[in-house]
């Protein structure tokens, strides 16, 4: 007579050679299930390193009871053999069906219907804008609050970063600035020349330079090339701080680097800029001069006199005035960027790229602000 090495209702282990016999019985259905799970352990450690199974007492059988003996038979494989004999045809397909693992099948990916893809790329881009804004008009917040207690508390200003970034940002920005001018107040002359000769208007090409240059091209090109040249400087410097965790140092110290970083750059530019866009309005009236001379034969002297005639200097105010508004845009939004820089080098490049687009972009909308309120007071 066989050995039992261990039973209970639903299970029986023998001692066989060279492998344990088990013998299943009764209902191996989900009403059983939890009875069956919890005797599982103490048959799968009588069975020892292999067992031949014989399933042809089993009397019931659902999914849940052949889940439960194919669990049964990988516990017993852990150790050694498992051979499962003595299946009902019944329960036959069954088992096979619980067996079998079909090798991960490729499903195509949804796409999104080409129609649709600009409106959502436009809406993740408009989500992306707004929220970029809301954190940039906190930072300017942030920064308005030092600055105002900079004023009260003098002696938390930094007179030497500021008066290196106003050479930094001003006198080595009159290059480029005053090239520029000249060239656009020299091609405004010549195209406008062209246009007006058409109805022998040639005179008012002055007009056209002077309010059009004073007004809007001086200070604009004045504030896109600042944005381009110093406000991308800006990100790039503070960013290359926070990846070498230089700002966190300043932080460990008790410096506060908007105090140390922001506002030294943002008063350096907000100083100099207006004295830039005047620079750029009196070379760009001079290349505009120059063309008017050589294209108009108006010469110099008679040039400035009906300039002085036909010019208010409202127009020259008009581009004055937003000449520090621009210069804390820029300014707010390179130190923004540069501060926010994580990661690596890519985000150094993508930050200070991002500061650039947003800076122009934020002036050119500031200007035509400007432009329809001047507008609504009769300036």
């Amino acid at each position: 007579m066989a050995e039992t090495l261990a039973q209970n209702d639903f299970m029986t282990v023998e001692r066989g050679s060279p492998s344990a016999l088990v013998h299943l019985r009764g209902d191996w259905t989900i009403d059983n299930a939890v009875v069956i799970d919890e005797a599982m352990p103490a048959i799968v450690a009588a069975c020892g390193e292999g067992a031949v199974v014989d399933c042809s007492g089993i009397t019931g059988m659902d999914t849940t009871g052949a889940v439960l003996i194919r669990r049964y038979l990988a516990h017993i494989e852990e150790e050694g053999a498992a051979v499962l004999t003595g299946v009902l045809g019944a329960h036959k397909t069954l088992l096979e069906v619980i067996s079998c693992c079909p090798p991960p099948a490729q499903t195509e990916p949804d796409h999104t219907p080409w129609y649709l893809l600009p409106v959502i790329q436009a809406g993740g881009a408009t989500i992306l804008a707004l929220r970029s804004t809301a954190r940039l008009l906190g930072f300017l917040g942030l920064v308005l609050i030092r600055l105002f207690g900079a004023l009260f508390d003098p002696g938390r200003i930094r007179l030497v970063p500021v008066v290196h970034q106003l050479e930094v940002v001003g006198l080595q920005s009159m290059g480029i600035v005053g090239l520029i001018s000249f060239l656009i107040g020299a091609v405004m002359v010549n195209q406008g020349a062209i246009q007006l000769a058409k109805f022998g208007a040639d005179i008012f090409v002055i007009d056209m330079l002077g309010i059009g240059h004073l007004r809007e091209l001086g200070i604009l090109l004045t504030a896109i090339i600042i944005a381009g040249r110093s406000g991308s400087a800006f990100t790039a410097q503070i960013g290359s701080m926070v990846l070498h965790e230089e700002v966190d140092a300043m932080k460990t110290l008790g410096m506060e680097p908007i105090d140390v970083l922001v506002l030294p750059r943002l008063m350096a530019l907000t100083l100099s800029l207006p004295l830039l866009t005047f620079y750029a309005d009196v070379v760009g009236i001079a290349g505009g001069a120059m063309m008017a001379w050589i294209q108009l034969d108006i010469t110099p002297a008679n040039f400035l006199i009906y300039f002085r005639e036909v010019i208010s200097i409202d127009h020259y105010w008009v581009g004055i005035i937003k000449a520090p508004f621009f210069a804390a845009v820029i300014a707010t939004t390179g130190c923004f960027h540069g501060l926010r820089v994580q990661g690596s080098a890519d985000a150094l490049g993508m930050r200070t790229t991002r500061s650039v687009v947003q800076s122009i972009f934020l002036v050119i909308v500031l200007d035509a602000l400007f432009a329809i309120f001047f507008t609504s007071v009769g300036l």
